[in-house]
Parts: structure tokens; sequence; C-alpha cells
């Protein structure tokens, strides 16, 4: 089929990135929140992009125009009305997801294909809420997506391919670059390789071994890489990894501690790149600065 019209439920960090990505390439966007404070604070979110969308591509200003031409409600049938394809990018519980999945199966028209963007959940997670599973499927996409320009597509056992092989056509027309997974894959590709690298740092850290800057340096000398773990979880935000050594925290020390000294700076509001201080101070952090590595 031929996906045109957008729906994404969801307006936060990657929410709002894949809605602005999709309308600057001209797909039919509508943003779907549960209030209507959700979507001013996901209009808020699209403000940037206007800027970084004109610097980043060679279209002239034609990121000037995009956040008009985006849809916004808190009607999710009105939302999905006319949906070709729904991306699910609420927040990583399972029941908000579950109730998700069966009132959007409620609501949403016979072609509608649905695909999540869970970083934590797999398709199979899903079947059971969904009036067509075969139609259920992943997306995952990269923070500043723009940049990082990557859409893992995964099914589950039941999944149609030709919804596979649309979804893979759908990111090539937004300008990303589509890997197809053949299996369910807790954290797809990205995560499988990324947490355990960002999980090693916060273990070093929390253990007193050395200093968040100083395990980024070690890394960034030594790979050649332009930003170390620390770095890379600003970017993120400090909520995603503190939830994950928060459910990891029990009997396990170590993911107890790191899940306490993230709490401190998320309760000073250094959550990253989000609020201008993390492990870095922005819009100039200092690991930028080539006297970082000296």
């Amino acid at each position: 089929m031929t996906i045109k019209n957008v729906v994404v439920a969801g307006g936060g960090v990657l929410g709002s990135q894949i809605a602005f990505q999709s309308a600057f390439t001209d797909f039919n966007v509508t943003v779907y929140g549960r209030s209507e404070d959700s979507l001013k604070r996901a209009k808020e979110r699209l403000q940037p992009y206007v800027a970084i969308y004109n610097d980043f591509y060679d279209d002239g200003q034609k990121a000037d125009s995009v956040i008009e031409k985006i849809r916004f409600t808190a009607d999710l049938e009105k939302a999905v009305k006319d949906a070709d394809l729904v991306i699910e990018a609420i927040p990583e519980s399972l029941a908000a997801k579950e109730s998700f999945y069966r009132t959007l199966s409620s609501v949403a028209p016979a072609k509608t294909i649905f695909a999540t963007n869970s970083s934590t959940f797999i398709p199979s997670q899903f079947v059971d809420y969904v009036s067509q599973p075969e139609r259920l499927l992943a997306i995952h996409f990269a923070n500043q997506i723009w940049a990082n320009n990557t859409a893992e597509i995964m099914g589950h056992a039941g999944t149609n391919a030709q919804y596979m092989d649309d979804l893979v056509q759908f990111a090539k027309d937004i300008r990303m670059v589509p890997f197809r997974l053949n299996k369910e894959q807790h954290g797809y590709l990205l995560n499988s390789l990324l947490v355990p690298f960002l999980e090693a740092g916060q273990k070093l850290w929390a253990d007193e071994v050395a200093d968040p800057q100083t395990i980024d340096k070690a890394w960034m000398i030594a790979t050649g890489a332009p930003m170390g773990p620390f770095a890379i979880l600003d970017v993120i935000g400090l909520n995603t990894p503190y939830n994950l050594a928060l459910a990891q925290a029990k009997d396990n020390p170590i993911e107890e501690k790191i899940a306490a000294l993230l709490k401190e700076r998320i309760d000073q509001n250094e959550m990253g790149l989000a609020t201008q201080k993390g492990f870095y101070e922005y819009p100039k952090p200092a690991y930028q600065n080539p006297d970082f590595l000296k």
C-alpha cells in the first residue's frame, strides 16, 4: 500500500521528531496526545526543529512551514480516521500501551498499519491487544532523527511481509536508512550494542573508578569517537537510563547506586541536552572543546 497519512501517537522527544521529519518530507501528519496540555508541550518541542532542519538540510527554508501543516488532536478516533500508518511513541509502560492498542483497534480503519517505536518492548508483546496482528510491527528511530537517520524495522512471527515492505519504503521516503530485522530482538540492533556500552560507563562512575568526563575522554582518545557514554546519555536524556537502572536495582547494589546518582541530577533538572545541563552544559559542551582531549 502507499502510505500518505501518518499519525504519531505521543509528542515526546522522539514522537515530535518523527512527526516533524514525516511532515518535512511531505506526508500528511497528525499528532495525537492524551490531553491538550500534552499537545501544547508537543508543539513547544517542535519549534526548535525549524532552525535545525533549515540548517541541516539543503531545502531552502522548507522547515519554516512544517509545523503549520501538522494537525494536533486529543481525539484518537478523529486522529486515525483515514490513517495509513500509526506510529506509537507513548511512554514505555506495558499497561499504557495495552490500553492504547485496544482503543486504537476499535477506531482505526482496516487499512491502518500499527507500528511501535518502543525501545523496550517487541511487537509480539502487543499482539493480544490488536484486532489485526498481521498489520502490527515496529519501526525504531534513533534520537536526533535528522542526523542519526536510521529506522530499524521489525515484525513478529505473524506480521505480513507486505507491511514490512511498506514500512521499509516509508523509511526511505522520510530520508531514513532502513534496517530490516529478520527476527524479534529486544533492543533491536542499535540498543543491543549501545545499552551495554552505556551501562559499562555508568558502572565505572558508580563504582568510583573515574568521573564521567575522564571516562568519556578515555573512550574518545582511544577510539576516535566524537562522544563518550556520558555525552550520549545527555542526548538520550537521563529519565530513560534512570528507569532502566531502577528496574534492575533490586538485589543489585551497583544498579541501585546508578539509579541514585541519576536521580540526584534529575531532581536538579539536569536532564541532559533537553534542559541544557546534564553531565555537560549546553550549547557548548566541554567534550566538543579541543582542549578536552589534552
